[in-house]
């Protein structure tokens, strides 16, 4: 279950549904999840299914409060009905560049999710606003986030892959880490996708 991962992953968003569904895939195609949003909710709800056919849950993802601008997002084993991690944004401090912090199941924060370059953001909303050149944006304007521990070790980086839709994100693992870190990791980058594809 989200181990032994050939990578880079790919996180590919299906642009046949109104929901955010997307596969996640590895190095040599392979199925690692299919992630879908459910639609119509106040709260945040995102299930974790094996692959596209959506016979076994592996995680759900909720959110703790109602729309919020600090909202956290508990991440839960369906196989155990436990608690398996949490994730939740820097309010203020993401204004700028993304933050968020992943804690494990007992509540402590281990990692940290940065937005390497916040100028990306500013100039993709910029450049979102000229008629025809915005609609291209996706192609040259695309940031990266970066996985570091408590004493700034990096991890993991995701990237936005150049596309017209914004609806491919590839993973790479930078060095090695604990299994159930590395789950959690993973689980914390895909709702960190929906919630960023939503602000655009």
């Amino acid at each position: 279950m989200l181990k032994n991962l050939n990578y880079p992953l790919d996180f590919k968003f299906k642009i046949t549904t109104l929901s955010s569904d997307f596969n996640i895939t590895d190095r040599n195609g392979n199925y690692v999840a299919y992630v879908r949003q459910k639609m119509f909710k106040l709260k945040e709800d995102v299930i974790v299914f094996n692959d596209e056919s959506r016979t076994g849950e592996l995680f759900r993802i909720k959110a703790n409060q109602w729309i919020d601008f600090n909202a956290s997002y508990a991440i839960t084993d369906q196989k155990t009905g436990q608690r398996f991690g949490n994730l939740s944004r820097r309010g203020m401090r993401s204004l700028w560049k993304s933050q968020y912090d992943i804690a494990d199941g007992n509540g402590q924060t281990k990692y940290q999710i940065n937005e390497d370059n916040g100028w990306i953001k500013v100039m993709d909303g910029i450049v979102g606003e000229i008629p025809l050149v915005g609609m291209l944006s996706g192609y040259f304007l695309n940031p990266s986030y970066t996985v570091k521990d408590n004493g700034g070790r990096e991890y993991f980086r995701l990237k936005k892959m150049p596309s017209l839709f914004g609806r491919k994100f590839q993973l790479d693992r930078l060095i090695d880490i604990a299994d159930e870190d590395e789950a959690l990791v993973i689980l914390s980058f895909l709702m960190m996708v929906l919630l960023e594809r939503e602000r655009g």
